[in-house]
């Protein structure tokens, strides 16, 4: 089906197929929307014959979402945010802005950065819900290159041109070992101390995994794995466990029992995190909203 076909299909009838699917129930989104439910129904289905994919599993009038309904979903709010955002630009009205926005971020800042900076957002901007989703640095500079992510939350920060990429700070790295190891007593180490330790690391692709390798090198030596893991509270109960060292960010809320968590002396263990957006396509106003509030925020992001 060309592009014209698909959106004389879909313009019409975008604001029923969003009803539905965040309704998942025909009868509950044709009230909402004023129609009557036998025309919601032959609506939708006319846009599934018509992009050629069905877009809901059906059971009686409850309805769930399909692989490609949830793809389709994401971008047809964003449209109907745009739409809406031009419109409130027009009345010189922009404060209310709405909508949704894609926020991608590596798995070792799911545990307390990435809750933390949405908890903060929602209360100043309750209208824009989100999408959340991990994964290692190279995905997620991927899903920002091809449109799934509005923005990411990453480390190192790309310097290829179809980037834009804001720092918001640097992130210390500690070296966990078991309290009961012999350099848990020391108030801080060289990495090279730790030369001969097995190391809890992260898995391939992960952001902090070429640090840490680099880390280690100038330091060196080549670290033994002994377990590898996507994210850092799992590192760290490997570690109280007694199954080796590791290097982690320090944490808000301080290291686990059984683990001490020792500054670094050399090499200088920190990495850069910034929010990386796409230059090659235009940023939509919620996604605009959240890279405003992050970048204005006083409050440090990383703990130190």
């Amino acid at each position: 089906m060309d592009e014209d076909t698909v959106l004389a299909a879909l313009a019409p009838r975008l604001r029923w197929f969003v009803a539905v699917g965040r309704a998942e129930h025909v009868t509950h989104a044709a009230d909402d929307l004023g129609v009557p439910q036998s025309t919601l129904s032959r609506g939708i289905a006319r846009l599934e014959a018509e992009i050629g994919t069905p877009l809901f599993a059906r059971s009686g009038r409850s309805v769930r979402l399909t692989r490609e309904g949830r793809a389709l979903l994401r971008h047809a709010e964003r449209a109907l945010a745009e739409l809406a955002t031009g419109a409130h630009e027009l009345a010189g009205d922009v404060d209310g802005v709405r909508g949704r926005v894609t926020l991608a971020f590596l798995p070792t800042l799911g545990t307390e950065v990435v809750p933390r900076l949405v908890r903060e957002f929602r209360a100043v901007r309750p209208g824009i819900r989100f999408d959340l989703l991990q994964a290692p640095h190279h995905t997620l500079l991927q899903w920002v290159r091809e449109g799934d992510a509005d923005l990411a939350l990453t480390s190192p920060l790309p310097d290829e041109a179809a980037f834009a990429a804001d720092p918001l700070g640097e992130e210390e790295l500690r070296l966990a070992v078991p309290a009961d190891h012999p350099l848990a007593a020391a108030p801080a180490v060289a990495l090279g101390d730790a030369a001969g330790e097995r190391f809890v690391g992260y898995l391939p692709g992960n952001g902090l995994r070429a640090s840490i390798d680099r880390w280690c090198r100038e330091a060196g030596f080549t670290p033994r794995l002994a377990f590898e893991s996507a994210d850092s509270a799992t590192v760290r109960g490997f570690v109280g466990a007694g199954l080796g060292v590791a290097l982690v960010p320090v944490s808000h809320h301080g290291p686990p029992p059984g683990v001490v968590e020792l500054p670094v002396t050399s090499p200088r263990t920190v990495r850069v995190i910034g929010l990386v957006r796409s230059r090659e396509r235009r940023t939509g106003a919620p996604a605009r909203a959240l890279r405003e509030f992050v970048l204005g925020r006083s409050a440090p992001l990383f703990a130190t």
